[in-house]
């Protein structure tokens, strides 16, 4: 059956953006109880105090086992630059959850195949990373008297956390693994996959500045970081691939030449005589 061109109906604007705004909002409503089960969760299992002081030692102790390096040497040099010491608290207090929110933003805007695989990989990781926060409570090295270390944030700010013994509002001994840099390794692989050339990979710097900012503040260990990335890696091997059909259905837009057309039959002729062919007078366009 030979068919003709005809165009589409024009989407009402309204129901355009208002359609729109309901899957923001639904979206940000998602995101925003995910964090607030996650921060819940994570305040709830925050009475473990020796445990977390006697895992923060083992910690420590297998670090030098492994010969990584001693965070307090590493972050010495910065104590006597008091313009850096600002810089890092500042990173670590300012960039974290912004980014993060940037970056989704962004993805749901351009990329929103990738945005949902994002928010996927960070709920799976997140998920992981409170489970590993009930079963092994772990003091930062800043709460660790065996490390030496110096809290940066209350001696010279900006401070994120309050005095750990009336702190209610966080879990300061969850240092195992470091969400800052789970969430920047997160951040940097979804920015990467959504960005063409060589500069992509100049992301990467987002989680390694974040690696270095939370172990100069105290606020982790190397190994923190390590099993962030590691358990990033696992959540990406198991969630399944980006795919077109994953992306949300949006109204009908515009193309250059005018409003999408749809194909329907054309006219039939009469018995007996031939086909009725379509031609350039069956196709309307709409400008």
């Amino acid at each position: 059956m030979d068919t003709a061109e005809l165009p589409a109906a024009r989407p009402a604007a309204p129901a355009r953006r208002a359609a729109a705004l309901r899957r923001a909002l639904r979206e940000l409503g998602l995101v925003a109880a995910l964090f607030l089960i996650y921060k819940a969760a994570r305040v709830a299992g925050a009475d473990r105090v020796s445990t977390a002081v006697g895992n923060g030692e083992w910690i420590w102790r297998l670090e030098r086992l492994f010969h990584l390096p001693d965070e307090a040497a590493f972050q010495r040099p910065v104590l006597s630059h008091e313009l850096l010491v600002h810089l890092a608290n500042g990173y670590y207090a300012y960039v974290h959850f912004p980014a993060t929110v940037l970056c989704l933003i962004w993805l749901y805007v351009r990329h929103p195949v990738r945005y949902l695989w994002t928010r996927r990989m960070l709920a799976g990781l997140t998920a992981a990373a409170l489970a590993l926060h009930f079963l092994v409570p772990l003091a930062p090295p800043r709460l660790t008297a065996l490390t030496g270390m110096v809290d940066t944030g209350s001696r010279y700010g900006p401070a994120v956390y309050g005095p750990p013994d009336t702190d209610a509002l966080s879990n300061q001994y969850a240092a195992m693994p470091s969400l800052h840099v789970g969430w920047a390794l997160a951040v940097a692989v979804a920015l990467i996959a959504v960005t063409g050339g060589r500069l992509r990979w100049l992301w990467l710097a987002h989680p390694l500045a974040t690696l270095l900012v939370v172990v100069t503040t105290g606020n982790h260990y190397w190994l923190d970081g390590i099993v962030a990335a590691v358990l990033l890696a696992i959540v990406c091997l198991v969630l399944p691939r980006p795919r077109a059909g994953d992306q949300p259905t949006h109204p009908p837009t515009r193309r250059p030449g005018g409003w999408p057309r749809q194909r329907v039959p054309a006219p039939q002729a009469p018995p007996g005589h031939p086909p009725r062919r379509a031609d350039a007078g069956d196709v309307v366009r709409t400008p």
